[in-house]
């Protein structure tokens, strides 16, 4: 049996993140993503909610939530976007990632009309109430044009909230560009 961990979750606003937390959670994610979590994945993270998991007065998980439009057919969502999800590679798997989840799973129900991510760990999420994408995804360029983004069409995950139960999983969806990775 693995050993157990008690945690702290705290949900904080980046305005009130102090600069030691972001300067560790910013560490944090070159340490779980091995060097491949880059300075607009990070800025993609700023600007929401943080779920900030500490153990041993030492941060051990970060999980973000940002406000994005997102379009799924002709509807526009105020969407709670997924950032930043990571635990120290030490304390994987022993449950740190759920409760960060739970935690921005409750601010997602609590303050937009969809949540959604991108993702190639889909039990994970799926075991938490997310569900995959199946419809065709797409990012609208500054000009207003739209680009259809296949590579992305298997990765995109939603957790609907009350004004987003009846969407067809199905129906092409659309997020805005940015610098980095839109999805």
């Amino acid at each position: 049996m693995p050993e157990l961990y008690l945690h702290e979750v705290r949900v904080i606003n980046t305005a009130q993140l102090p600069d030691a937390a972001r300067r560790s959670a910013r560490q944090l994610m070159d340490a779980a993503f091995g060097g491949e979590f880059s300075d607009d994945d990070w800025a993609h993270a700023l600007g929401g909610w943080h779920a900030l998991a500490g153990a041993d007065r030492a941060l051990v998980g970060h999980a973000s939530v940002v406000e994005r439009r997102i379009v799924v057919g002709a509807h526009e969502f105020r969407a709670g976007y997924v950032e930043a999800v990571a635990v120290r590679p030490s304390r994987q798997r022993r449950g740190v990632g759920t409760m960060l989840m739970i935690a921005i799973a409750q601010v997602i129900q609590a303050r937009f009309e969809i949540g959604v991510l991108a993702t190639g760990e889909w039990a994970f999420y799926e075991r938490l109430g997310w569900e995959r994408w199946r419809g065709p995804t797409f990012v609208k360029a500054t000009g207003g044009a739209l680009q259809r983004t296949p590579d992305e069409d298997d990765g995109v995950m939603v957790l609907r909230c009350e004004s987003s139960r009846e969407i067809d999983l199905a129906a092409p969806i659309i997020c805005d560009a940015r610098a980095g990775d839109s999805w």
